[in-house]
């Protein structure tokens, strides 16, 4: 016997349809929620529901299994069935962490997660402690970012589906690696989105991709119901030590309890009950360091926050780039803000928004492990109109410079797939959307997007060609090249000494001194310091204290003298006092 659920506040009539027998009557509960029990129906068993009087069969909005795309029926899915084989893991907690972002899609080339599984060994080489796997809920069509998914409970069916999923978080934790996923709650994609078909899940509003979640109007219990129990739900039946919450601030909400408290508290039960840690993560334009402090100050409770401010600070000092939202960026002084206040617009004005923004953050109280930092993700290399990465430009000086500030930064660092060898394949927007109107307008869109940044449209791939796509997989045989070696034989390096020095993983943000002058900057940590030579010539730079070692340079050639020390042109190097 199986009960069949779905929430239909608005319905007057709803009918189960399974395959070969008559449509079901299901009864109406009074919050909503419509059910029916059939004898026999079981795992795999392909069902779906009408609603009133409409003839079109629609998918279950909390399908955990689309076996047959989005636009097909749901399929039943048994998540007792599958052999779990890491009772013995304990979880990774956020704090102390390295963070890995990949795209299954273009990670390996098969593109699946049982592809991704064979390149782990790798990650466990370069020494990072969290995957994050950029969204892999259920989308139509083949390929795509996942920022188009439509199915909040369900694993992309090519990828390897629900067990895949499964399989890939199983092996990561066979070899002491935890998993984030990146989960998007701000809008459903603009094919397949059958859920507001039942519900009034989405408003009248609209935000960059979509119209919005209905987070405060009638009904918005059940949504954000719906909501907390796909976060449950990942982090309870596929084992993820994580999430990362897109694109918060895209998510208005008017109620006294915010749904990002209610989430975190919903989470912090869950740690509670299975006795490792659970980690949420938000994407967030505000600046708000409300979102992570913890409930108990009077904060939402997130655990950390992806911090574009420390991006910005890092790529336009590199780069010399100032367009768009670059412009208030790109000095040594904007970097020492960020490096020693986690934010650089903090209640200070934005010439890109054309008003002040942010809020300062409590560098006394607020831990830098809080703001997850990054020299590249898939948003900064994917939404350049070409989507080269920094390595293609940057010369292999100040990319070592950059990978060593970050990884010495006092916050949570990322790297991008393929950053750690500086990988010569881009990572382009690519979608496979099958229907033809919908194609047409995504590469028109982008196209006039970049247009207005100044792009030639010629320069913007098609998202819908397939080499667009191709284009943007992981080259691996780069690998055995010398010059991309050298560059992860670096990052490995950085990793390895991050974890050896308690100083360069301390997160007090007030106890980060910073200086700087002509295109250089110095960084004490503690007894460790570091030194960054921006310039295209050899500096002798004056530092607060004797150095007794250097534990890493980027280039040969540094001399350590009494009071200082000289590094070669576009160079770094870490010291102990």
């Amino acid at each position: 016997m199986t009960e069949f659920t779905v929430w239909a506040p608005e319905a007057a009539r709803v009918r189960l349809r399974l395959p070969g027998v008559a449509d079901h009557a299901m009864r109406q509960a009074p919050d909503g929620w419509w059910w029916v029990e059939v004898p026999g129906a079981g795992p795999g068993t392909d069902y779906a529901f009408l609603l009133d009087d409409d003839a079109q069969a629609l998918p279950d909005p909390r399908s955990a299994w689309q076996p047959a795309g989005v636009h097909g029926p749901s399929r039943l899915y048994d998540h007792a069935a599958f052999a779990w084989t890491d009772a013995a893991w304990t979880g990774r907690q956020l704090p102390g962490s390295v963070l890995y972002e990949l795209h299954i899609g273009t990670f390996t080339p098969e593109g699946t997660f049982d592809g991704a599984i064979a390149r782990l060994d790798h990650l466990v080489d370069l020494g990072v402690d969290m995957v994050e796997l950029l969204p892999v809920n259920a989308f139509n069509g083949e390929h795509n970012w996942g920022y188009d998914g439509v199915c909040w409970f369900a694993p992309h069916e090519p990828y390897g589906g629900p067990d895949g999923l499964k399989r890939f978080v199983d092996a990561a934790h066979a070899k002491g690696l935890g998993v984030i996923l990146d989960v998007v709650y701000n809008h459903f994609g603009p094919s397949g989105a059958y859920a507001p078909r039942f519900a009034p899940y989405l408003t009248e509003q609209s935000n960059t991709w979509g119209r919005t979640v209905n987070l405060d109007g009638p009904h918005s219990d059940g949504v954000r119901r719906y909501i907390a129990d796909s976060v449950l739900g990942w982090l309870r039946d596929y084992h993820v030590d994580g999430l990362r919450l897109d694109a918060v601030h895209a998510m208005p909400d008017g109620r006294a309890v915010h749904w990002l408290e209610e989430v975190a508290a919903e989470v912090e039960a869950l740690s509670t009950h299975l006795g490792r840690p659970l980690s949420l993560i938000a994407e967030s334009d505000l600046n708000d360091p409300r979102l992570i402090t913890p409930r108990e100050a009077g904060g939402y409770g997130l655990h950390a926050q992806w911090n574009d401010d420390a991006h910005h600070a890092l790529h336009t000092l590199l780069t010399g780039e100032r367009q768009g939202y670059y412009g208030d960026f790109g000095s040594l002084e904007c970097l020492t803000d960020v490096l020693t206040g986690g934010f650089f617009h903090a209640g200070t004005w934005s010439s890109f928004r054309g008003r002040s923004h942010g809020r300062p953050v409590d560098r006394q109280r607020t831990p830098g492990h809080r703001f997850v930092a990054y020299l590249q993700n898939h948003d900064q290399i994917g939404n350049r109109a070409t989507g080269d990465r920094i390595s293609a430009t940057l010369s292999p000086g100040l990319l070592r410079v950059g990978a060593t500030l970050l990884m010495t930064a006092p916050f949570t660092p990322m790297l991008f797939m393929g950053e750690e060898w500086a990988a010569a394949t881009p990572w382009q927007f690519f979608t496979s959307h099958p229907e033809p109107e919908l194609a047409t307008a995504v590469a028109t869109g982008r196209r006039r997007e970049f247009a207005d940044h100044g792009w030639a449209t010629d320069d913007v791939p098609d998202p819908q060609d397939p080499q667009t796509f191709l284009r943007s997989r992981l080259d691996w045989a780069e690998l055995d090249k010398p010059e991309h070696r050298e560059t992860y034989d670096l990052y490995r390096r950085l990793i390895a000494l991050r974890r050896s020095r308690a100083d360069l993983s301390d997160p007090r943000l007030d106890r980060v001194d910073v200086r700087h002058g002509d295109r250089f900057l110095v960084m004490r940590r503690g007894d460790t310091l570091v030194v960054a030579n921006l310039a295209g010539r050899a500096q002798r730079i004056n530092l607060p204290g004797v150095v007794r070692r250097v534990l890493l340079a980027t280039s040969e050639g540094v001399t350590v003298m009494r009071d200082g020390i000289e590094l070669p042109p576009e160079s770094a190097a870490i010291a102990a006092l």
